[in-house]
C-alpha cells in the first residue's frame, strides 16, 4: 500500500509473479476503509484464477510508515493519519485466516532489490524510495535494519533548511518537503501559475502530479528538468550523510519519481560526490532500481515466502507448497 496507489500480486514459491494489479488508493482514508479495499482487490484477483483465499500460504504487506514489526502496526506515521497504533497485521490475519508479514515499503524495496534486483551480492545497501514521500530501506550485514521502533531510514525527514517549507511531519525544511512527490507537484503548479513556458501548461494545475513533471522532463521540457534535478540535489545531500554514516556498497534509487532516470540520478551522484568523504564515496555504487516499481512488491513476496515456508514446517504440511504451486500452474495463462 502506497500513499496514492495499491499494488497486489499473486506469486508462487519461486517468487514468480503469476498476476498483479494496481489501483488508485488513498492511504489517508484510514485503516478500516483501506484494509477493506485491499481485501476486496485481493479477492477479485484470486477469483480471476479460481483460487480460494484458504489456498494461499501467506501474505506480505507493505505500508508507507514506520513499522514496529513485532507489534504489527505503525507508530506516528507522517502520511498515514488514523493508522497510529492500529493492529494492521492482526486485523488482516483475522480477515484472511493467513499468516501476514508487515513491513515498511522502503524496507521491502531494499529487500526486493537485494534478492532479485540491483542489490544482489551486496552486504550493505540503502534503497531510497522517492514517491509521494521519501524513505530509505537499509540492509546491514544482509539483514533489514529497522531500528528500535521501526523508524530507521526516515531520510525524508532530515532537516535541510530549518526555515524551509512545512512538512507533513509537522517540522519545517525536511528533505521530503523539497524533493518528495508532493513537493515536486507543488513546484510544478507554481511554475505554471507564473506563466513560464512549459509543457505542463497543458495540464490543469489542480491535476498536476510528480509523474506529469517526470514525463515532461523526459520529453525535454527544460523547466520540468530543472525541478527534477533540483530535487535530486536535495536527495543527494541527504544520501551523502547516509553514505558517510554507514558506508554502504550500493545506494539504489526507486519509487515513482525515480522512473525519470538519469536526470535525477546524475544530480544525486554529483551532490554525493561533492559532500561525502572520499573513502566512502569511492566505494559506493549509486544506481536506479532494476525492478522499477516492483521493488517493494518483490520484497513483500520474499517475506511471504519466508513465513509460508516456516509456517508449513511448523504445521508439518510438506505438501502445501506442491499443492499451491500445482493450482497456480493449472490456473496460470500459457
Amino acid at each position: 500500500m502506497g500513499a496514492s496507489h495499491i499494488n497486489i500480486a499473486l506469486a508462487d514459491f519461486s517468487a514468480k509473479i503469476v498476476e498483479e494489479t494496481s489501483h488508485p488508493f488513498d492511504i489517508k482514508q484510514g485503516p478500516q476503509v483501506c484494509l477493506a479495499e485491499a481485501s476486496r482487490i485481493l479477492h477479485e484477483l484470486l477469483n480471476h484464477y479460481g483460487i480460494n483465499i484458504a489456498q494461499l500460504m501467506a501474505v506480505g504487506v507493505g505500508v508507507p510508515g514506520p513499522v514496529v514489526t513485532d507489534a504489527g502496526m505503525v507508530v506516528s506515521p507522517p502520511i498515514m493519519p488514523g493508522w497510529d497504533g492500529f493492529p494492521i497485521r492482526k486485523s488482516l490475519e483475522k480477515e484472511w485466516g493467513l499468516p501476514v508479514s508487515l513491513n515498511n515499503d522502503a524496507d521491502l524495496g531494499a529487500l526486493g532489490e537485494w534478492a532479485y534486483g540491483a542489490g544482489r551480492g551486496e552486504k550493505n545497501l540503502a534503497f531510497i524510495k522517492v514517491g509521494s514521500g521519501i524513505g530509505a530501506g537499509l540492509i546491514i550485514n544482509q539483514q533489514i535494519y529497522g531500528g528500535t521502533t521501526g523508524s530507521a531510514g526516515e531520510i525524508g525527514h532530515l532537516t535541510i533548511d530549518e526555515n524551509g517549507p512545512l512538512c507533513s511531519c509537522g517540522n519545517r525544511g525536511c528533505m521530503e518537503a523539497f524533493a518528495g512527490g508532493h513537493a515536486i507537484a507543488l513546484q510544478a503548479r507554481k511554475l505554471v501559475e507564473s506563466g513560464k513556458r512549459t509543457l505542463l501548461s497543458n495540464i490543469p494545475t489542480e491535476n498536476l502530479t510528480a509523474e506529469d513533471v517526470a514525463k515532461a522532463a523526459r520529453r525535454g521540457d527544460l523547466p520540468s528538468q530543472e525541478i527534477i534535478m533540483r530535487a535530486g540535489t536535495f536527495i543527494g545531500i541527504a544520501i551523502a550523510g547516509l553514505v558517510n554514516l554507514f558506508n554502504p556498497g550500493a545506494v539504489i534509487i526507486g519509487g515513482g519519481v525515480a522512473q525519470v532516470g538519469d536526470l535525477l540520478t546524475t544530480s544525486i551522484r554529483k551532490a554525493v560526490r561533492e559532500r561525502s568523504l572520499r573513502a566512502s564515496e569511492q566505494s559506493v555504487r549509486i544506481t536506479t532500481a532494476m525492478l522499477g516499481q516492483r521493488s517493494s512488491l518483490m520484497g513483500a513476496t520474499v517475506q511471504a515466502i519466508n513465513i509460508a515456508i516456516h509456517d508449513a514446517v511448523e504445521r508439518k504440511k510438506p505438501d502445501s507448497k506442491t499443492e499451491f504451486s500445482a493450482k497456480l500452474n493449472q490456473a496460470a495463462p500459457t
